[in-house]
């Protein structure tokens, strides 16, 4: 049975490996031999299937990449034509005056047709003339810019120093030394006015020493009493660096108003923020003086190398008030300016009630005649004089009597 089924089954395999294998040897017989076409076939064409075309490839025109525009940046802050510089401001003095420079440098930045010409010494001043004579090196340095419209000068740190006149030495605030102190500030000052050049002399601020402060209040008011008197302008910046209680203070509010450090660690410079508000006393001045538009600069006025007092009568100390003395006494003045005969500074002083003197009138003779004469006159008599009321009327304010 075992051999039967054996058999059998290899008879299955054999016949299957024989009906496989014949039609494709004929398929391939087929496909070698050419295609015979029937009678049916040549007279109804079965439509073919349309044979698959590949894709071609399309070509793609490159892409050209533009660059980008540049970006238009609007800028806030205003753009500042280029002008000739017009007038130059020469800063001499001390190292505070190197850094007043700085500061008002920045502070004009927007005036082209004004530079600064910073032209301090540090550890100079006006007592050790063997070691910079500042009234000769102004001189030359006016004389050698014919630009300069204006001079800036501040002093003060280093003249605690005692004056030597020949075989004499004056010790610092005496009496002497004030005198010889005063001419040489006369001297700086007729430096300028020589080539009719205006200056403005800068006061010392206070520093954190406070016996050296104390100096200070001393140089400063030479310097304005002498630079006054002889036609300069003082700028004094002693308030813009204390306390609420006049002592030194390293902090303060800055031009904006902001609290900042003004003054540096050793208790006398200042810092950026510090040179520029003491800077922005003098930009005011110096705005005034070079307003734009207008030609030419401001004349400083000639002074009397004896005496060093001003050429003009009309500005010696007390010339404008004996013109206007003579002016409000009728007295005829010559050479008056012209702003005094438009409008002067003071008219005659007249009584408002009284007795006037002779060849006066007063402008109120007497309160009766003031009020003038009538029915209302007689009234305000008896109300502001005798302190009588009048008689209330019904529905008056005044009438308090209670109605009936």
């Amino acid at each position: 049975m075992r051999l039967r089924a054996l058999f059998t089954m290899l008879v299955v395999a054999g016949l299957l490996i024989l009906t496989g294998g014949l039609p494709s040897l004929a398929q391939q017989a087929r496909q070698s031999q050419p295609q015979q076409r029937s009678l049916f076939q040549l007279f109804w064409q079965q439509p073919q299937q349309p044979q698959a075309v590949q894709p071609q490839r399309q070509r793609v025109a490159p892409v050209v990449r533009r660059r980008p525009a540049a970006p238009v940046v609007v800028r806030d802050d205003p753009v500042i034509p280029k002008v000739d510089v017009a007038h130059h401001i020469l800063v001499i003095g001390d190292s505070l005056a190197n850094l007043l420079a700085d500061g008002l440098e920045e502070a004009l930045e927007d005036r082209p047709d004004l530079a600064v010409i910073a032209r301090a010494k540090p550890d100079s001043g006006l007592v050790r003339s063997d070691f910079h004579d500042w009234p000769k090196v102004a001189a030359e340095l006016v004389a050698a810019d014919a630009k300069i419209g204006l001079g800036v000068m501040m002093v003060g740190l280093n003249d605690r120093q005692a004056i030597r006149e020949g075989d004499m030495v004056h010790e610092p605030l005496s009496p002497r030394w004030l005198e010889l102190y005063r001419e040489r500030i006369n001297a700086v000052a007729q430096a300028f006015a020589a080539r009719r050049v205006p200056l403005i002399w800068v006061g010392a601020p206070p520093v954190q020493n406070a016996r050296l402060s104390a100096d200070l209040v001393t140089f400063n008011e030479q310097y304005r009493q002498q630079v006054e008197r002889l036609g300069g302008q003082y700028v004094d910046l002693w308030g813009a660096f204390v306390d609420a209680e006049n002592r030194y203070a390293a902090m303060g509010p800055d031009v904006s108003g902001q609290p900042a450090r003004l003054r540096l660690g050793d208790g006398i410079h200042f810092t950026a923020i510090g040179a520029r508000k003491a800077a922005h006393f003098v930009d005011v001045l110096v705005r005034r003086m070079f307003e734009p538009g207008t030609q030419g600069s401001v004349i400083a006025l000639p002074v009397s190398p004896e005496t060093g007092a001003p050429t003009n009568p009309e500005l010696q100390p007390g010339g404008v008030e004996r013109l206007i003395d003579q002016m409000v006494a009728g007295l005829p003045v010559i050479s008056l300016p012209a702003a005094l005969q438009a409008k002067p500074a003071a008219g005659p002083i007249l009584p408002l009630t009284g007795t006037a003197g002779p060849g006066e009138q007063a402008l109120l003779v007497s309160i009766p005649d003031a009020r003038g004469r009538g029915e209302l006159a007689g009234q305000l008599d008896r109300i502001f004089g005798e302190g009588i009321l009048p008689e209330p009327k019904p529905g008056r304010m005044d009438d308090h009597r209670w109605p009936r």
